[in-house]
């Protein structure tokens, strides 16, 4: 069995395991009182600000020269992509998105109130069809950099079905990719893959750093790794550090 790489602090924080990011989550909504929605809100507004400032200094794009493609999930990880989403339309981006078919239950909550919020700001969102891998690739080839709002703390193992796909021709694009929470494929708490994962120049985790991505095997794979906050208290983040 992978180990979970034993390091206490990122960034000045706490470092989490997946199971520990979700109770922490949880908490923050049910004792705290922050709402899911708010925190979703600040995240993604938080990866938007930061997309923003590594394409001025890595492309030397500003906001209204630049073309992202920012590919969402079917779960919360793809919810934070799309308030990211939204922001960088709100900046001047030029911003497309494409979305992973939902369950046979639909999208949750938290996806659906971001989809339409998107949807409303005038972000062209695309669901993600097997038919429509080639227009897909043509999205990307075109684009200045992508965003991996796919798989989120709660996957687990190999990616399958429509996701898989999706991984490949973002990494065969050769466009600079900026991972949402942490690059999709990688395991949050040992930092391996299974084959099928994204190669981020940037990733961009929310609130704590996850234990995988401290994994020395998993950095080729993190690029640079920031941690933003979103809006948790200090009562909070020192649980974490317990």
């Amino acid at each position: 069995m992978s180990k979970i790489p034993q390091v206490k602090e990122f960034g000045g924080l706490p470092v989490v395991t997946a199971e520990k990011m979700k109770y922490l989550d949880r908490k923050a909504t049910l004792e705290y009182g922050l709402p899911s929605l708010l925190l979703m809100e600040n995240a993604g507004r938080a990866v938007a600000e930061e997309i923003l400032k590594f394409a001025e200094k890595e492309l030397g794009k500003k906001p209204d020269a630049l073309k992202a493609v920012v590919c969402c999930g079917k779960g919360n990880n793809g919810g934070d992509g799309l308030v990211a989403a939204r922001c960088l339309k709100q900046a001047g981006a030029r911003v497309k998105v494409f979305i992973l078919p939902p369950k046979e239950t639909g999208y949750g909550e938290l996806v659906v109130k971001n989809l339409e919020a998107a949807k409303a700001a005038g972000v062209n969102v695309t669901m993600t069809q097997k038919d429509g891998l080639a227009a897909l690739a043509a999205e990307f080839a075109e684009a200045d950099l992508l965003a991996d709002a796919l798989l989120g703390v709660s996957a687990i193992g190999k990616p399958t079905g429509p996701v898989r796909p999706v991984i490949q021709l973002m990494n065969k694009s050769r466009r600079p990719i900026v991972a949402i929470d942490l690059p999709s494929g990688l395991s949050p708490d040992t930092g391996h893959h299974s084959g099928v994962f994204i190669i981020a120049r940037l990733t961009l985790t929310l609130g704590f750093a996850k234990a995988g991505l401290m994994a020395a095997h998993a950095q080729p794979n993190t690029g640079e790794l920031k941690v933003l906050p979103i809006g948790y208290p200090q009562g909070l983040i020192d649980e974490a550090s317990r």
